[in-house]
């Protein structure tokens, strides 16, 4: 499966349902997280995801989340400049702001700047360490850097913090098939 085909596949599935939550860093993401590891399968499991997803696409700032959701349709239209311009907007007007640095990411990764996505997904991990998505992102990104063991730590680190990332968890073990030499 190619990098871009399993990054769309791995956005496109954080994303559902996921319309415009609360923050990083609220009290209730510790309850959610507690009831993410404690889900006893991955379709238990979805609907404590989205609403993470949901506190962290939440802001106060009804300008920033209307330029979140301008970006959002443009990276799902593919359309990678436009959602790039829309995020630049959103981290501009608020810097703690962590998913918007980890869609900045998402639009850098997909227009082949590696680089800049890794720096944006490490600002949005220093504001929400646990951001499952941003840590699934840092491994694609070591991937197309060619840099599989920190792909398979990151991914590791998303899985151990959401363990029902069933895509993650093929891509963490063809990693590891890889590592030890044998045919897939």
């Amino acid at each position: 499966m190619s990098q871009r085909f399993f990054f769309l596949t791995v956005v496109l599935t954080l994303l559902l349902g996921a319309p415009a939550g609360a923050g990083q860093g609220s009290a209730p993401l510790d309850s959610l997280f507690q009831a993410l590891r404690a889900a006893p399968d991955d379709v238990a499991a979805e609907p404590v995801e989205g609403r993470i997803w949901d506190v962290w696409l939440q802001h106060p700032d009804e300008t920033l989340l209307a330029e979140m959701r301008s970006g959002v349709l443009s990276l799902n239209a593919d359309d990678y400049p436009a959602a790039l311009d829309a995020f630049d907007r959103v981290v501009a007007r608020d810097p703690t702001y962590a998913e918007g640095w980890n869609k900045r990411a998402s639009a850098h990764y997909m227009l082949g700047d590696y680089e800049s996505a890794m720096n944006d997904l490490r600002r949005a991990l220093l504001l929400e360490p646990r951001h499952f998505g941003a840590l699934a992102t840092l491994g694609l990104v070591y991937l197309e850097l060619d840099r599989p063991a920190a792909a398979l730590r990151a991914f590791d680190a998303a899985l151990a913090i959401n363990p029902h990332l069933p895509n993650l968890r093929r891509q963490a073990q063809s990693i590891r098939i890889s590592a030890a030499g044998l045919a897939l």
